[in-house]
């Protein structure tokens, strides 16, 4: 057969990508413009002006504001705690090369687990009656805690739960950057004296920065929609308290039927999400070495 001519080179190449591009196109534009469509009153209840009373409703609305707060709260607390524990779990198995090589497999083995069994484990050991973890704190004489029913304190036990998920795998992109760290730095560093917490605050922890930083990226997107486990565990209560904008907008869309209302909030969380993830690449690029 000939060669083939650069111009049929290039057709080529442009069929075969035209599956993953009209895949994308599918699965995220058509569904995004179609949530900003519903948002601006396209489901035949246009509000009057601009296409923004939607908006409008949701500035206006306090519940939106509480799971806005919620889900601050949320991806914050989760996300420091996943930041500093992953970190502290990567120093020790890269430091430990038996616990590395023994117990690797049962302490990262959670992040595998699908929310669902996650949600699944957290109802069974922290049922206030017959759950495991009260009966530990009967055991130590101390009175029983209503994990998931507290209006004060379930916020957080939802942000323990995803942690104790989901630090195994924080610790896993941290080994990883630990393990590319160059050793010339850490020779220099110990000839002029540094030794301990004081080579890691000041050589460990400095490189470890993009590493940090793009394990802060993967987890803000997760974080910041958190859903499963808060629908399997608590459903966004007692009352309000972990009712996240992604728990509002289900239960709007689905609950209430409101889906305008319910895709303002959903792309106001987009719009968070994408916020997040600017936030902290841009950072990445700055402390990149």
């Amino acid at each position: 057969m000939p060669p083939r001519s650069p111009g049929q080179s290039a057709m080529s190449a442009r069929w075969m990508i035209l599956p993953a591009v009209v895949m994308t196109l599918a699965m995220v534009i058509f569904p995004l413009g179609f949530a900003i469509y519903l948002s601006l009153g396209g489901n035949g209840t246009l509000p009057a002006g601009l296409g923004f009373g939607h908006y409008s409703r949701l500035v206006a609305d306090p519940a939106f504001w509480s799971a806005l707060r919620v889900t601050l709260v949320l991806f914050v607390v989760a996300l420091v705690l996943q930041l500093v524990l992953g970190t502290a779990l990567a120093l020790a198995l890269n430091r430990y090369n038996v616990v590395r090589g023994l117990v690797r497999t049962a302490i990262l083995s959670p992040f595998m687990l699908p929310p669902v069994v996650v949600g699944m484990i957290a109802i069974v050991v922290l049922d206030p009656g017959l759950g495991a973890a009260n009966w530990i704190l009967e055991s130590l004489g101390l009175p029983h805690f209503l994990w998931l029913a507290s209006p004060r304190w379930s916020l957080l036990v939802v942000a323990l739960i995803d942690t104790w998920q989901w630090t195994p795998f924080v610790a896993l992109i941290v080994l990883g950057g630990l393990q590319a760290l160059p050793a010339r730095v850490y020779e220099a560093a110990e000839i002029d004296g540094a030794k301990g917490w004081s080579l890691f605050w000041h050589v460990t922890l400095p490189l470890l920065g993009p590493t940090l930083l793009t394990a802060a990226v993967l987890r803000s997107v997760d974080l910041l929609r958190f859903f499963d486990i808060i629908y399997i565990t608590t459903q966004g209560g007692p009352g309000n308290a972990t009712t996240t904008l992604n728990i509002q907008a289900y239960k709007l869309g689905f609950d209430f039927m409101d889906v305008g209302y319910a895709s303002s909030v959903m792309i106001v969380l987009a719009l968070i999400v994408l916020g997040s993830v600017l936030f902290f690449a841009s950072l990445r690029k700055k402390v990149s070495w």
